[in-house]
């Protein structure tokens, strides 16, 4: 976790002699400078104060191409937190910047010595939701995914769904004036935002929603002669002074998110009265006029059901052309992707399998949406749209969805395309800094083909994908802004592409706003008389440009340069360490950690697998984000050299990654921590030693041979009175864990005993069952399980004597070389097998996936890759071959006399490598009625759960779990990690539940 709250003030106040204490990070070289304003803060404010270095670097990028480190972090409890910050910051002269998500993609939540207030941990409550009239009150750390889960149970939803809704909040979607995919029907943020509490520059707080001018309600806040009047006055006026530039100038179009809305905050209502609402103005302002602390919006119904057509193309332009056509049939939503989104997914493992129905050749890909809101036939319209564009257009392939699981996987694809075209390899990326800029769509073909012009011009590419239908097309050249020569180009593409915007009357910006990437252009939009109404607004809001200042406009003699403050500039190096393991699929240690490029999907809580821990802290440390920016300034000079050798960061950067392997699956640019966990550990231990417990978790397969021998003694000697005490004193073993009961016949005592009914002669399939530590010492009842039903399914099955453990252990601690020596002998032993046709089976989950995927980090080789491409867990191999079609399966009965109802909770590490969905079939199959769990970690994760620094996590880790299997119907749960078993046996009050294959040989055994 992040550096403890309670003692920074006091860290930062006193400047350590020597500069470092050995239990902390570096502080930063200017922390003197904030001690004063840390202290004051910490002593005024409820929530957290994090002026630590950690915490700067943390905080110091955002999903976009910026880095600026602010000068600390305060995480507000309530409105009077924000309040007492805007007024101590400003007292210091220091600039303020609030954030949500950090999912921002044009520089906007990030600023250099800024206090960052982050709205998005504890300020998150659904304050009020009024069906009646769509309308919800909502506090600014909202995440859109969960209100609008709230809101499912009225039929009602919030319009804007920006492709980042799983983690980004409400108050960044005001922020930036957000919209989404659903544009063409809905609009943008501006217009669903109703009522704000704000708290401005002075510290005052204000309530703003439509005000009739010369209203009594008027009059009396006129009366007030505070800030607040002073806004109206001047808001006012400016509209009114400018309101023919304001005509000519603002673009006519569905999306405009760049500078400030003055063409929206004064207008006349139904009844002819002029009104004013402040409202609209804050939307979309990034921060720079107030902090938003409360929004009250309007709601829309959510259709009863969609359809999606996706229409191929061979050639970009036809796609280009079709935009407008398209917008006749009254879609919901026209998308565009092309090539290169398509390759990027087929090649990455999380979405290969949802681009896999797209044809090789297609150039482009528009995918158009209906609702039953619009379209009483939904066939009917993907009918209609299919005449025009396949039958008698250009397109030559159409891909329909009707049902739910259908789009959603066209639509996960669509969602991925900004973080799958970052994880291109190498340093030529392509980047975002015009890459929304939007034109009317009638305009679209042509802007597009001088845009191409321009790209040819300073010799690069582009990858295109994005709103199509609102005019909107993400176009993101391919640069290397690690070279000084293609930042000079970014800077100048950016000139010729606003100055093509303005000749088409079109928008910089269209969706992700100004920050740090477009607001230097804004005067070229506006005009100079708009952009003096933009600075005398500003100056009127935030007198001493502290908030958020540089974006959306800037003062003249501070003007924002889009060349400053890149994450990656012509400065830019890392170190490239010697590795144990092989980084060449990733291009090499170091940029395996720049794949993160900030998108914050590690952020997300309601499925997937990653981030375990951050699901249960909260904190952007525990991020898969977090993780990977501090490793990266480790690498880069940000720290000092050997930081990553420190106590401090191995405890609280490295330690606090359970290794489940979710980012390497969930994060859309394979960010994959555990491996760099794993080398990085692996690292310190050669550098710095290891310490008796991680020798023992490393080599946990001979305490438990030990433990297993001693029994029943072994098993006593835990429940003596005081041992457990000592175990933590001497171990650091949590006290309150219930520990493995040790058997004394192992799993192989019980098969070298018996004789196998199945000749091997006979046999359509051989295999080796891998003896993990926890079947063979602990638990065989599961391998006994995989036993009786690979034999009965006529499977040849052995134990081999001279195979060691897998190695899985000692890789999560660190210990590569132990767990390479341990893969090598274990490939020697099984290669001949399974050069003869056999398969390696494993009943623990997290066994299988190093033999699938570490052992090929850990060694080179045909054979390698021959044992691992033949290494399956046991359901994932039935499962393969179908296996249990040839045996009689019964199920007993419940009282309904319907089947048993299980609840499936399937390994992340199989989640990971997308093979966890062979239990929920084979179990089905079986007769089960089975409930599979988008679920996360359990949080036991091998070690973590035993460790008593990490006990407490590990249990809220598993709570989450917890309450899933809670809101589940099903009879009872099964889970085939020993990890999860172990956690959920806590629920079941000791009993661990099932290994899946247990389930399977219970029905095989009733039906024989």
């Amino acid at each position: 976790m992040a550096a403890d709250e309670d003692t920074i003030g006091e860290r930062i106040s006193e400047p350590p002699e020597p500069n470092r204490s050995p239990d902390a990070p570096a502080e930063d070289a200017d922390g003197g400078e904030y001690a004063t304003l840390a202290n004051e803060l910490h002593s005024e404010i409820a929530g957290d104060v994090r002026f630590d270095e950690y915490s700067q670097i943390l905080y110091a990028t955002d999903g976009s191409i910026y880095q600026a480190r602010p000068a600390g972090v305060v995480v507000p409890r309530s409105v009077e937190d924000v309040r007492a910050v805007v007024r101590i910051a400003s007292e210091h002269g220091t600039p303020i910047l609030a954030r949500g998500a950090g999912s921002s993609l044009a520089g906007q939540a990030v600023g250099p010595g800024c206090v960052v207030v982050d709205l998005s941990t504890y300020m998150d409550d659904i304050v009020s939701i009024d069906p009646d009239e769509k309308r919800a009150t909502v506090q600014p750390g909202v995440v859109q995914d969960d209100l609008d889960a709230h809101l499912a149970e009225y039929g009602l939803k919030f319009a804007p769904d920006p492709a980042s809704s799983n983690r980004a909040t409400i108050g960044g979607a005001v922020g930036n004036n957000s919209t989404g995919a659903h544009s063409v029907r809905y609009g943008i943020t501006d217009a669903y935002t109703e009522e704000l509490d704000v708290v401005l520059a002075d510290g005052s707080l204000i309530h703003t929603r439509e005000i009739v001018v010369g209203s009594d309600e008027w009059d009396a806040i006129l009366a007030q002669g505070d800030l607040e009047a002073e806004l109206y006055r001047t808001v006012t006026r400016l509209v009114e002074k400018n309101a023919d530039e304001i005509e000519a100038r603002y673009p006519d179009l569905k999306r405009n998110v760049s500078g400030y809305n003055l063409d929206r905050v004064v207008f006349e209502n139904e009844r002819g009265e002029t009104v004013v609402n402040l409202s609209k103005l804050f939307v979309g302002a990034e921060g720079t006029l107030g902090i938003v602390v409360e929004a009250t919006l309007s709601l829309v119904t959510t259709p009863e059901t969609t359809a999606l057509a996706l229409y191929c193309f061979d050639d970009l332009d036809d796609a280009m052309a079709a935009v407008p056509e398209a917008l006749e049939f009254d879609p919901s939503a026209v998308e565009l992707m092309d090539e290169e989104v398509f390759r990027l997914a087929r090649d990455s493992g999380e979405f290969a399998e949802y681009a896999a129905p797209i044809p090789l050749e297609t150039a482009a890909a528009l995918m158009l949406e209906f609702d039953s809101e619009e379209h009483d036939d939904l066939e009917a319209a993907v009918d209609a749209t299919n005449r025009r564009f396949r039958d008698d257009g250009n397109a030559f392939e159409v891909l329909e969805a009707y049902g739910d699981e259908s789009q959603r996987r066209l639509w996960k694809l669509r969602k991925a395309a900004i973080p799958l075209l970052m994880s291109l390899e190498g340093d030529p990326k392509p980047y975002p800094f015009i890459e929304d800029a939007t034109v009317p769509p009638a305009e679209l073909a042509d802007y597009v083909r001088r845009f191409e012009e321009i790209l040819e011009d300073h010799g690069t590419s582009a990858a295109y994908f994005a709103h199509a239908g609102s005019g909107t097309l993400h176009i993101r050249p391919i640069l290397n802004l690690k070279a000084g020569d293609d930042i000079q180009t970014m800077r100048a593409i950016a000139d010729d592409v606003t100055d093509l915007v303005v000749d088409h009357h079109g928008s910089f910006s269209g969706e992700h706003g100004d920050g740090l990437a477009r607001t230097e252009f804004n005067p070229k939009m506006y005009g100079p008389q708009l952009w003096d109404a933009f600075q005398e607004l500003k100056s009127t809001f935030d007198p001493d440009w502290l908030l958020n200042p540089g974006k959306v406009v800037f003062q003249d003699d501070e003007p924002t340069d889009m060349r400053e403050h890149l994450r990656y500039g012509a400065e830019y190096a890392s170190i490239e360490p010697n590795t144990t393991l092989d980084f060449a699929d990733e291009g090499g240690y170091s940029e395996s950690i720049e794949l993160c490029n900030g998108c914050g999907t590690c952020r997300q809580t309601g499925s997937d697998t990653m981030c375990p821990t951050y699901r249960a802290t909260g904190d952007e440390i525990a991020t898969t984000r977090g993780r990977a920016n501090l490793l990266r300034a480790a690498i880069s000079g940000e720290l000092p050299e050997d930081e990553r050798y420190s106590e401090y960061f191995q405890r609280e950067v490295l330690d606090l990654c359970i290794g489940c392997k979710g980012c390497q699956n969930d994060c859309p640019t394979g960010v994959d921590l555990a491996k760099l966990k794993a080398e990085t550990k692996h690292q310190y231990h050669q550098r710095e030693g290891s310490d008796l417990r991680e020798k023992l978790f490393a080599n946990i397969d001979r305490a438990a041979r030990l433990g297993s021998a001693l029994a029943p003694l072994s098993n006593v000697a835990t429940k003596l009175p005081g041992s457990r005490a000592l175990m933590d004193r001497a171990l650091g073993i949590a006290p309150d864990r219930d520990l493995p009961t040790f058997t004394r016949e192992t799993f192989e005592d019980w098969f070298d005993d018996r004789e196998s009914p199945v000749d091997p002669a006979e046999a359509d399939y051989g295999v080796v069952l891998f003896p993990d530590t926890d079947t063979n010492y602990v638990y065989p009842d599961a391998g006994k399980a995989a036993v009786r039903v690979l034999e009965t399914a006529g499977v040849h099955v052995e134990l081999l004597d001279d195979l060691r453990a897998s190695g899985r252990a000692a890789y999560s601690m660190g210990f590569l070389d132990q767990a390479r020596e341990r893969a090598e002998h274990n490939v020697d032993v099984l290669a001949p097998y399974v050069d003869r046709g056999w398969s390696v089976v494993f009943v623990e989950p997290s066994d299988a996936v190093v033999f699938q995927d570490e052992y090929a980090d850990l060694l080179d080789g045909e054979a390698v890759s021959s044992v691992g491409a033949n290494a399956y867990g046991i359901s994932e191999f039935i499962d393969t071959y179908r296996l249990d079609e040839s045996l009689d399966f019964d199920v007993p009965l419940d009282s309904a006399s319907t089947p048993e109802s299980l609840v499936y909770h399937g390994h992340c590490n199989q989640k990971a490598l997308n093979r966890d969905h062979h239990a929920v079939g084979l179990l089905r199959r079986a007769g089960y009625a089975v409930d599979p769990l988008d679920s996360g970690c359990c949080g036991m994760a091998g070690s973590f759960g035993y460790e008593s620094e990490h006990y407490e996590l590990s249990k809220s880790i598993g709570q989450l779990l917890f309450e899933q299997v809670e809101a589940s119907d099903a009879d009872s749960v099964v889970a085939p990690g020993v990890s999860c078993r172990s956690q959920l046996a806590d629920r079941a009050g000791g009993t661990r539940p099932p290994h899946p294959i247990e389930k399977v040989a219970d029905a095989l055994e009733r039906g024989r």
